[in-house]
């Protein structure tokens, strides 16, 4: 597992509860909107991949009802336990801490995921390995951000955390493939290039008001957690106030959050 791995996992795994709490301004929506896309129908098998705190599974379940399955897959047990409390009453949805790219059962109608593919070590091989989980003439459904989405709020907390621990400004992330497939025709050509036909990529426009508690939220209920790792609280509080003023300071009163939602069909 590399180092990056390590830390993003350690980030969503501080952010367990923090997340679902952030789930109804911004993971939900994305999730219900990644549902839609995939058409699930009553009885349907599905694999949910890097399923966090259940935006898309539990969606998922609800349209397979009793009669489907969801196998909902993240490498948290955090995350995992909190999907299992909030899935209680909802037999048909398994919740398993677990590596998707090592998922071994085959044969679901739909595989999907979540904002959860880009973390993948390898973003092809993992996201090559999930549609092999589907049948032929299952669908795949996967969700990335567009380009330029999130960016601002991580740009003004890495700022803040430099300003108040007297630290260099967090090196910017290394560009990979996500950066040359994060708008919708680049999108759709690397999903055509993955054994999928019939590619579709819908644009899933979302903007969040940011009052000060939805924009903290997006911090310690996201990735972004990982630059407050080791803070010490009243560090964290000040980290806080001066990530609040910053946004003040910026005008910055909405953040985009627009999602692809790419789907095919498992040929």
């Amino acid at each position: 597992m590399s180092s990056r791995k390590v830390g993003t996992q350690r980030a969503f795994d501080a952010a367990a509860a923090d997340f679902a709490a952030l789930g109804r301004h911004l993971w939900e929506p994305i999730g219900v909107a990644t549902v839609a896309a995939a058409g699930l129908g009553e009885g349907d098998r599905v694999l949910d991949a890097c399923c966090g705190t259940g935006a898309s599974a539990i969606p998922a379940a609800h349209a397979v009802g009793a009669g489907g399955v969801v196998d909902a897959l993240d490498l948290s047990g955090p995350m995992i336990g909190e999907l299992r409390r909030l899935s209680a009453g909802l037999p048909q949805l398994r919740a398993h801490e677990a590596d998707a790219t090592a998922w071994d059962t085959g044969g679901y109608d739909v595989v999907q995921s979540a904002l959860g593919i880009f973390f993948f070590p390898d973003m092809t091989d993992g996201t090559e390995r999930l549609i092999a989980r589907a049948r032929s003439g299952g669908r795949a459904v996967f969700t990335i951000w567009r380009g330029g989405s999130m960016v601002a709020a991580g740009r003004h907390l890495g700022r803040a955390v430099a300003a108040v621990t007297e630290s260099a400004p967090p090196p910017e992330r290394e560009r990979g493939l996500i950066d040359r497939i994060d708008q919708a025709d680049t999108y759709a050509d690397w999903l055509s290039e993955r054994n999928l036909s019939d590619v579709d990529v819908v644009v899933n426009e979302l903007r969040l008001t940011m009052t000060p508690e939805i924009a903290w939220l997006v911090v310690i209920g996201s990735g972004f957690r990982g630059l407050l790792d080791g803070l010490e609280p009243d560090v964290v509080e000040r980290v806080r106030e001066r990530y609040l003023e910053s946004l003040r300071a910026d005008g910055l009163t909405e953040l985009d959050a627009t999602t692809l939602i790419g789907s095919g069909t498992v040929r």
